[in-house]
């Protein structure tokens, strides 16, 4: 059984910076998209980035790109995210997924950064962030 545990989540004041873990255990931890999404009260879940497990080409959501990191270290099965210049915005459930096949998805001609297009979900992990 496929299971995403993560990890990291906490308070933090506005530019400071955040690493959250991504534990993955129950299935082979290659040959998958790996994506971190986020969730503000009231709003809809939304893409942070994604990376395939031993890829090289992340993918980010812009209002991320040049502060957020996405990484992984594949002999511990696990997939980060780096959080730096965290702003109120950045205020969320983060939630590591994981689906089958590449992060980038040839049919619709775009990175999967939407939620319908994973399978397997963590629990989540609050950040919040004041200003």
């Amino acid at each position: 059984q496929v299971q995403l545990v993560e990890s990291g989540g906490g308070s933090v004041q506005a530019g400071g910076s955040l690493r959250l873990s991504c534990a993955a255990s129950g299935y082979t931890y290659s040959s998958y998209c790996m994506g971190w999404f986020r969730q503000a009260p009231g709003k809809e879940r939304e893409g942070v980035a994604a990376i395939y497990v031993g890829g090289v080409t992340p993918y980010y959501a812009d209002s991320v790109k040049g502060r957020f990191t996405i990484s992984q270290d594949n002999t511990k099965n696990t997939l980060y995210l780096q959080m730096n210049s965290l702003q109120a915005e950045d205020t969320g459930v983060y939630y590591c997924a994981a689906v089958w096949g590449p992060c980038y998805s040839a049919v619709a001609r775009r990175p999967r950064l939407r939620p319908g297009d994973y399978r397997y979900w963590g629990q989540g992990t609050q950040v919040t962030v004041s200003s």
